[in-house]
């Protein structure tokens, strides 16, 4: 394939380390590809000069979007037009679906032979499914990282879609611990993981019912606990105030390096909802999950068509791990579930068997990495588009 030049917008964090990957998957496969668009330091470590600073449109939370909206809707209007003047052979937006997918729209009516790839499907099958089928007046090919999101597609009738893999399958050998990393279930002390989020807001709200729940948990064992919690740079200073309190003292720890050596020490974890709920149990980690929102945001609960909101429990198909939300995410809730996974019980036995068969699930053994797969796609567009 002759020379290309690829337009790439991701929204957030995640979506530049998924849009880096891709281009370095891309580089890979076809010399002289250019890049431009908007991301982080990720991808503009691997060539892209973002068009502004990738936090200005990353925005998480319905009040911190709705203080920013005018801006953010400039900055859109922004990156149509610097699409429309680059004229590139493929368009791809990555996840943040509020933002990305209004460019994607404006984008369409404005250059309509353009091929547009969606890297990560919106939540469709969860909540707002007449997405879908709308979104096939702007996106021609949508890239999901789970492996029951194309049968969504199809059903809803949505783009055409192709499970590319979940980044994470990438990362196993820093997930999964080496022989004698994780010590025996019978060892003391016990392991456990605390991840209450990565946001201020999940910071706010889970902290205290978490800390409340590991005091009964230390009441009620007569192990020794070892309680390791990751802390986000940005918020290790709050956290570490609002643990000051707690019956047992964490270890905080920062960086994605301390955080998977944690992740392979682990015996069993209590965590926010979130792709860590993914993360824990490729590592073969039992859990408890438990999430708690804004009044304005129950508010919308029942839009949400979903049997679970633990990821794991999503792909696996089955409800293995247990969930705690909301007005059932209290200590008295949260201790009564992990307490059974500190031990040989048939709920850890449960779990553990369950991660197991992730592997097979999401294709974790394939030749071609989730990038890799993921450019072919990209570049079998930019073909299409050529022929045609």
């Amino acid at each position: 394939m002759a020379q290309a030049k690829v337009f790439l917008i991701a929204g957030e964090e995640s979506g530049d380390q998924l849009g880096a990957g891709l281009m370095r998957a891309l580089k890979q496969r076809l010399d002289g590809v250019a890049f431009a668009g908007v991301g982080g330091r990720a991808m503009e470590g691997e060539g892209l000069q973002s068009l502004f600073p990738l936090s200005e449109v990353a925005v998480m939370g319905i009040t911190a979007v709705l203080a920013r909206l005018p801006a953010i809707y400039r900055r859109g209007l922004q990156v149509v037009d610097a699409v429309v003047e680059a004229s590139p052979d493929v368009l791809v937006v990555i996840d943040s679906p509020e933002f990305t997918h209004a460019v994607a729209r404006r984008v369409r009516r404005r250059l309509p032979n353009l091929p547009i790839v969606n890297y990560v499907s919106p939540s469709v099958w969860a909540w707002r499914p007449g997405r879908a089928p709308r979104m096939r007046a702007y996106i021609d090919h949508v890239l999901a990282l789970k492996p029951f999101e194309p049968a969504a597609h199809l059903r809803l009738g949505g783009p055409p879609c192709t499970y590319v893999g979940h980044p994470l399958v990438e990362q196993l050998a820093k997930l999964r611990p080496a022989e004698g990393e994780r010590a025996p279930l019978a060892a003391e002390p016990l392991t456990l993981l605390v991840l209450p989020g990565s946001r201020r807001s999940e910071i706010s709200r889970l902290m205290e019912p978490f800390g409340q729940a590991l005091e009964i948990v230390a009441r009620s064992t007569p192990r020794r606990l070892e309680v390791i919690l990751p802390a986000v740079p940005h918020l290790r200073d709050e956290i570490r105030a609002r643990a000051a309190g707690w019956a047992v003292q964490p270890i905080l720890v920062e960086g994605d390096e301390a955080k998977r050596a944690a992740f392979r020490r682990a015996n069993a974890a209590l965590a926010a909802s979130g792709t860590v709920t993914l993360e824990l149990a490729l590592s073969g980690v039992p859990m408890v999950v438990a999430y708690k929102v804004s009044k304005v945001e129950e508010q919308l609960k029942h839009l949400i068509k979903v049997p679970s909101i633990v990821l794991a429990n999503l792909i696996l198909g089955e409800n293995v791990v247990p969930e705690r939300v909301q007005w059932d995410c209290t200590p008295e809730k949260l201790a009564a579930a992990l307490l059974p996974l500190l031990s040989d019980t048939a709920e850890r036995r449960a779990q553990v068997d369950a991660f197991g068969r992730l592997d097979t699930i999401m294709e974790a053994n394939a030749v071609e990495t989730p990038s890799e797969r993921a450019a072919k796609i990209v570049l079998a567009e930019i073909g299409r588009a050529r022929a045609g």
